[in-house]
C-alpha cells in the first residue's frame, strides 16, 4: 500500500494494526490524486526572524566568518516546512515495480518505508534503489527483470541489506537547521525525514537543496564573510582528483555501474574533444521506470536523455576563479545539485556539489569557531 499525505503535527500515535499516522490509505496508483501540490517556494519570511541570531554591534565583525554557523543554529527545521507539501510514504509490502512507477507519476525523489509489523518508519525507498536493482539483475534487453517485476520492497532490502540494517536517520522538527546540516553531511545521505516525535507522523523530506535555498534567501540581510569572496581555487572547495565521467555513446548499463561502483550521483558527458556537452544524474534514470524502458539498458545515454531535450538548458558550469557568493547564487537559481567546474576549453577541471557549499558556509566555519574556543 501507498499513499500520500499532508505534513501535520500532533495527533495521537499510531495504534497497533492501523495504517501508518496520517495515512489516507489509497493504493500506490492512486497517490497521485490524493497528494496536494508542492508550493514552489519556501515559506514567506516572518518579520523578525533575522532577531533571533540578536547580533551585538561591537561583535559583528569578528564574528561575521560563523554568521552562517549561527543563523542555522537559530532556525529550527520546522520553519523549512511548507505549509502545503507532497509526501509520499510505502508500505514494505508493496511491490517494488509500483512503488518506483509511484514515485513518477507523484513527481517525487524518495519516499519514507512504513514497516506495519513494527508500526515505524524503517527506511527510505530512492532512485538509488531503484539503480541498484537494475545494476544487480539487469542481463540483456531479451530477459525481462524478474526481480523488479515481482519483489516487493521488505524482499528487495532483506537481499539488498541483508544484516546490515540501520535504523532510519530522521531529525525532530524541533532539531535546528544546524543539526540537520550536520546529519546530511555526516550520514552523506541526501534525504532527511522530518518525523514528530510525538505523533510519529512525517511531515517532510529534508534537502541540501531545500536549505541552501532558505538560507540563501537571508543572506541579503546578513554581514557577509570574507569566504563568500574568495574563489574556489582560494578555498579548495570541490572535488577535483579522479573525476568519473562518461560519453554520449556509453550505454546506460555502463553509467549505472559507475554510479554504484563511484557512489556518485551524476556524470558529465564529455565528447570526443574533452568539452563537457550534458550531465547524466542518478535523477534521469528514473525516466527508464516513466517510459518502461528500463528492459533495454543496452541504449546510449544521447538516446536515454532525448526525453527532456527541449527543455534542457545546457550543463550549468562554473570556474575555478569565480566565487563562492557567485556559485551560491548560480546552484540556488538554476535548481541543481551539482556544478561542473570547467576550464576555457570547457573541459572537466572537477564538480563542486550542494554538500560541498553547505560543508563551506555552515560546519568549516563552526570546526574553526570551536577549535577557536578550545584553544582560549
Amino acid at each position: 500500500m501507498g499513499w500520500a499525505q499532508p505534513p501535520r503535527r500532533g495527533g495521537g500515535r499510531a495504534s497497533p494494526g492501523s495504517s501508518p499516522p496520517g495515512a489516507c490509505g489509497v493504493c500506490a496508483a492512486a497517490a497521485a490524486a490524493a497528494a496536494a501540490p508542492a508550493p514552489s517556494q519556501l515559506p514567506a519570511a516572518s518579520e523578525g526572524m533575522l532577531e533571533k541570531l540578536e547580533l551585538e554591534d561591537e561583535a559583528l565583525e569578528e564574528s561575521e566568518s560563523d554568521i552562517y554557523v549561527r543563523f542555522m543554529r537559530s532556525h529550527k527545521c520546522y520553519d523549512i516546512v511548507p505549509t502545503s507539501s507532497k509526501l509520499v510514504v510505502f508500505d514494505t509490502t508493496l511491490q517494488v515495480k509500483k512503488a518506483f512507477f509511484a514515485l513518477v507519476a507523484n513527481g517525487v525523489r524518495a519516499a519514507p518505508l512504513w514497516e506495519s509489523k513494527k508500526q515505524s518508519f524503517v527506511g527510505m525507498l530512492t532512485i538509488t534503489d531503484f539503480i541498484n536493482i537494475l545494476h544487480r539483475y539487469y542481463k540483456s534487453p531479451m530477459v525481462q527483470i524478474y526481480e523488479l517485476e515481482e519483489h516487493k520492497i521488505e524482499t528487495w532490502r532483506e537481499l539488498y541489506l541483508q544484516e546490515t540494517f540501520k535504523p532510519l536517520v530522521n531529525i525532530s522538527p524541533d532539531a535546528s537547521l544546524f543539526d540537520a546540516v550536520y546529519s546530511l553531511i555526516k550520514n552523506k545521505i541526501h534525504r532527511l525525514p522530518v518525523i514528530d516525535p510525538v505523533s510519529g507522523n512525517a511531515l517532510y523530506i529534508l534537502t541540501h537543496k531545500r536549505i541552501l535555498k532558505f538560507l540563501q534567501l537571508f543572506m541579503s540581510e546578513m554581514p557577509k564573510p570574507a569566504f563568500m569572496k574568495k574563489n574556489l581555487d582560494e578555498l579548495g572547495i570541490g572535488t577535483y582528483h579522479n573525476i568519473a565521467f562518461i560519453h554520449p555513446d556509453t550505454p546506460i548499463i555502463k553509467a549505472l555501474n559507475i554510479f554504484v561502483e563511484r557512489r556518485i550521483s551524476a556524470l558529465p558527458v564529455v565528447d570526443e574533444s574533452g568539452k563537457v556537452v550534458d550531465i547524466y544524474s542518478k535523477f534521469d534514470v528514473i525516466n527508464l521506470a516513466a517510459e518502461k524502458t528500463y528492459n533495454n539498458l543496452d541504449i546510449t545515454v544521447t538516446q536515454a536523455l532525448q526525453h527532456r531535450s527541449q527543455y534542457f538548458e545546457g550543463v550549468v558550469k562554473c570556474s575555478m576563479l569565480e566565487t563562492l557568493e557567485t556559485i551560491v547564487d548560480r546552484i540556488v537559481k538554476a535548481e541543481v545539485h551539482r556544478l561542473v567546474v570547467v576550464n576555457e576549453a570547457d573541459s572537466i577541471v572537477g564538480i563542486i556539489s550542494l554538500s560541498d557549499i553547505l560543508q563551506a558556509l555552515v560546519l568549516t566555519p563552526a570546526g574553526a569557531k570551536q577549535k577557536e574556543n578550545e584553544s582560549e
